[in-house]
């Protein structure tokens, strides 16, 4: 369908948009593997931020898109996935490392260095919890959910071994605000749910 078409359109944009004022102007040419290795891990980052920012509002964006909620949800959610999916597929082939897809317990420290290895795990966590959320209904949320503690291990990550982001101080600045909107767009959803459950109680 043609609105389909401009949903995917626009997504696409948003991300090329990012991906050139983001890495584009502030990363110094490098080569192309390494570039993919940091360009898959901003432009995932960004774009389950995104999805995540965006749960609060969801009559403002269903009247926007003129589509249910959760199919542009899940536009930015897939891409995101698919993203972060291949920053570590990525810097495996470049190190010849299958270790990066591991979580380093060697210290509390060097947990956190490598925090994108258990966000990726946790990641696909929150996704399996949404695929059988018929199954575990009272579960699914709370499981869903750990995806913001997968943003918090990838911020963390990026910040203490991410290159652009030590770096470049207005990459720092705008990723840990896309981090710090996220978790203001999580307390704001659990406000509204909150919300919702004293008018029924109530009503």
């Amino acid at each position: 369908m043609v609105l389909r078409r401009d949903i995917i359109f626009l997504t696409v944009k948003i991300l090329l948009v990012l991906a050139v004022s983001i890495v584009a102007f502030f990363v110094k040419f490098v080569d192309p593997l390494e570039f993919s290795v940091r360009l898959f891990a901003l432009l995932g980052f960004i774009s389950l931020s995104i999805a995540t920012i965006m749960t609060p509002f969801l009559k403002e964006i269903t009247l926007y898109f003129k589509r249910p909620f959760l199919r542009v949800h899940h536009y930015f959610a897939v891409a995101g996935l698919a993203l972060i999916t291949l920053h570590p597929i990525a810097l495996a082939i470049r190190t010849l490392n299958p270790a990066v897809f591991i979580p380093n317990l060697e210290s509390p420290y060097l947990f956190l260095f490598y925090g994108g290895r258990q966000a990726l795990i946790i990641i696909y966590i929150a996704l399996v919890a949404v695929l059988v959320r018929r199954n575990i209904k009272a579960y699914w949320r709370p499981l869903h959910a750990l995806m913001y503690v997968a943003l918090f291990f990838g911020i963390v990550h990026a910040n203490l071994s991410g290159t652009d982001l030590v770096q470049n101080i207005f990459v720092t600045v705008a990723f840990n605000v896309l981090f710090v909107a996220a978790i203001a767009a999580f307390a704001l959803k659990r406000w509204q749910m909150y919300r919702i459950k004293q008018r029924k109680k109530n009503a």
